[in-house]
């Protein structure tokens, strides 16, 4: 593609062959901010390749190349990406299952902070599900087949969860109770919060203030984070809200999860 470019010395088509790719390695503010004015015919192709080189799509080439030891370096990256692209977030994923392999605390937070830009990966819900599940990690577990499902519900994560712990509590005499409600709303409370942490710097977002009569105040704060394309975030508030019983918020769960789907 580069070369057919280069050929018909297609400028602007070189350039948004880059910046596509640039999208796909999570949009890195210094990587997009290379392209500036930048020659593309007479760079642009250096700068790919140089792209490709030093931050291989292959997940094991790339985990050749960066190792156990990048991991710290890795996190810190991704603090600063946008991985909400469907590719991008795929992409990383596959990343972090390779960190998972050699540490599981960090390939927590690493897939959280996945989740947190685009919450309807079913598939990396899931596999966060199971490790937390190996861990004995009950309830977070349940969270994360809860997430999954509600995503995929062709795929009864959740469901299957509960058959297997209620055998292994009726194995044990005991009976088995998924999260309460307050604690669910715990989980999608902090899941909002990482989303926030993790949104696209140059986008401040006005929210009300705490004077307000609290159901305004979180329309208010939902129509301000539609409005500033804050989708997970808004999604994730808005489930907090409709799983507390507020069912007003239903139609802003569905305007969030339509934006993050397209």
């Amino acid at each position: 593609m580069t070369e057919v470019k280069l050929l018909l010395a297609d400028s602007d088509g070189l350039r948004a062959v880059l910046e596509d790719l640039f999208t796909i390695l999570g949009r890195d503010p210094e990587q997009l901010g290379q392209l500036g004015s930048l020659d593309m015919l007479t760079h642009g192709g250096e700068l790919l390749n140089a792209a490709l080189d030093t931050d291989p799509l292959d997940p094991d080439a790339w985990w050749s190349t960066i190792g156990s030891a990048g991991i710290p370096e890795f996190e810190t990256r991704v603090l600063k990406l946008d991985l909400s692209d469907p590719r991008a977030n795929i992409l990383f994923g596959r990343r972090m299952e390779r960190v998972r392999t050699v540490d599981e605390e960090a390939f927590i937070r690493l897939i959280r902070r996945l989740l947190a830009h685009r919450p309807m990966n079913h598939e990396a819900w899931t596999e966060l599900g199971r490790l937390h599940e190996k861990r004995g990690e009950v309830d977070d577990a349940w969270f994360c087949y809860d997430q999954a499902q509600t995503h995929f519900p062709q795929l009864p994560t959740r469901d299957n969860f509960r058959v297997r712990m209620e055998k292994r509590m009726d194995g044990a005499g005991k009976r088995w109770k998924a999260p309460s409600a307050d604690t669910r709303e715990m989980f999608l409370e902090r899941m909002e919060s990482l989303a926030m942490k993790v949104a696209t710097p140059e986008k401040e977002v006005a929210l009300p203030t705490e004077e307000e009569d609290k159901e305004s105040d979180d329309e208010e704060k939902l129509r301000t984070l539609l409005e500033s394309e804050e989708f997970a975030a808004a999604f994730f508030l808005a489930r907090r809200l409709v799983t507390g019983g507020e069912t007003w918020a239903q139609p802003y769960l569905e305007q969030a999860q339509l934006n993050l789907d397209q």
